[in-house]
């Protein structure tokens, strides 16, 4: 009987044993992986510090070791801007605006969120020829392309988190909004940096103060270059050259100057055939040829009917004519090249 209860009690020791290393273990584990958390958010915070706007550069071994390697649920999110700095030069692309504003976004929401908030969220971005598996791991293949990563995805592939081109067609504002919706943080009003500095302000400050005394002397003379009637000439055919030139047209389209041609790399598209496009260069050229007719216009009735001698008179009206003709019907064969409509002269009845 005695041996039965000793074989007993060391049994009941031997439960109690592994239910406390059972306990132990499990409990040394979840300090592990708080432990591991806390090292991932304090490693991202202390990456964001080294930047300007807060946005962490990853690479290869930065995404898998925030999002691959880590466990989820994480306790952060990744907000990731692709960006490859060979596409900066296709102007439609819009990665360098884009980038630009998505700098903002960081920037407001670490300055908006200086508490636990500012921990909940990362903003990253990922360049191509630095990180090509990266860009094969998430499965992108066109930008721009933006991307939130949350705690619970484990998929890189997951498009949900993907940016339509609507959420950021506002820059900055559309893409808090999209943050906002889908994380439930606060991004906070957007602070853009001022276009000048204090010491900038204070110096253009400084020079007027020191330069008013002699501009002031300068006007009361009739001494100042807006008193040159060659300053206003100059500004009005600048005015008329960009306003023919559909110079308006391509700043708020953002055209570009030239294309390369799709079927010789080596080639340059100047004029681009159809109605529905207009490439810099070729409205340069016509507000070139409108302003030439302007000028020989002005000259003939302001300058020509000076001159006393009659033959000088009609061989530069003749040659004003002949130069006036020829500009205009480039225009007009440029106009029917482009939209495919015929414009004719049509001849008084008298002359057929």
């Amino acid at each position: 009987m005695r041996s039965k209860s000793t074989m007993a009690v060391k049994s009941k020791l031997v439960s109690l044993l592994f239910l406390v290393a059972t306990l132990s273990s499990a409990f040394a584990a979840s300090f592990s992986d708080s432990d591991s958390d806390s090292d991932l958010v304090n490693e991202l915070v202390s990456l964001r510090s080294a930047t300007e706007s807060g946005v962490i550069h990853l690479d290869d071994h930065g995404i898998s070791k925030f999002l691959t390697s880590a466990s989820t649920p994480r306790p952060y999110s990744l907000l990731v801007f692709f960006d490859a700095t060979q596409l900066h030069s296709k102007t439609e692309l819009r990665l360098q605006e884009l980038r630009r504003e998505f700098g903002v976004v960081s920037a407001s929401y670490l300055t908006n969120n200086n508490g636990s908030e500012g921990t909940k969220l990362f903003f990253c971005e990922i360049e191509f020829s630095k990180s090509q598996s990266s860009f094969q791991l998430f499965g992108v293949n066109a930008l721009p392309h933006i991307r939130l990563v949350s705690p619970f995805i484990s998929n890189l592939r997951d498009e949900s988190g993907q940016m339509d081109q609507s959420d950021y067609s506002r820059l900055a504002e559309s893409m808090a909004e999209f943050v906002e919706q889908r994380t439930k943080l606060k991004v906070g009003p957007i602070q853009r940096p001022p276009f000048l500095s204090k010491s900038q302000i204070g110096v253009i400050v400084a020079l007027i103060v020191i330069a008013t005394p002699f501009v002031i002397k300068r006007i009361l003379r009739g001494e100042t270059l807006l008193h040159d009637h060659r300053l206003w000439l100059a500004g009005a055919i600048f005015v008329y050259f960009f306003s023919v030139a559909g110079t308006m047209h391509n700043i708020i389209r953002k055209m570009p100057m030239f294309l390369q041609d799709r079927n010789d790399p080596n080639k340059l598209v100047f004029f681009y055939q159809g109605s529905g496009m207009q490439l810099g260069a070729e409205g340069f050229a016509v507000g070139f040829l409108y302003t030439v007719v302007g000028l020989l216009l002005a000259f003939v009735t302001n300058v020509l009917v000076r001159v006393k001698n009659l033959n000088a008179q009609r061989l530069v009206m003749l040659l004003a004519l002949f130069i006036s003709f020829w500009a205009v019907k480039k225009v007009v064969y440029l106009d029917n090249w482009k939209t495919g409509y015929g414009i004719h002269p049509y001849w008084p009845s008298s002359w057929r």
